[in-house]
């Protein structure tokens, strides 16, 4: 689940646009490096990205695809509970592994669905 939205200028950096969100809400807002991606900036760095956390199975991360661009997609922000739930990223996978992430996406989808459409709300005011 992930979507792109246009940004008002007053808000086209990770600073501004957390100050703006702790405002609105009390989730957890924080800026992190996007370690459960790994994307990577202009400079070859890790980049960040702005994580707003709803609870310990629903968050979302917010990064700048250019100036007033932001991606905003679903993650797990637990890194055991995105071991487990989270999606797989590997190359080739066993009949077991499909199955298994098949039936997960199913049990939680509507969950995340739901988290991610609030919490995309919640980003969206920037907008």
């Amino acid at each position: 689940m992930e979507s792109l939205l246009k940004i008002q200028d007053q808000y086209n950096s990770l600073d501004s646009l957390r100050t703006f969100i702790k405002t609105q809400t009390n989730y957890d807002c924080s800026i992190e490096y996007d370690i459960w991606e790994g994307t990577i900036d202009a400079n070859g760095q890790m980049a960040q990205c702005l994580v707003i956390k709803k609870s310990s199975m629903h968050a979302v991360k917010a990064l700048f695809v250019n100036d007033n661009t932001l991606k905003v997609s679903h993650f797990i922000p637990n890194k055991v509970l995105n071991a487990y739930f989270g999606k797989s990223v590997k190359a080739y996978r066993s009949v077991l592994e499909i199955a298994g992430e098949a039936i997960k996406n199913a049990v939680l989808k509507g969950s995340q669905q739901k988290a991610f459409d609030e919490l995309e709300k919640l980003v969206a005011k920037a907008a």
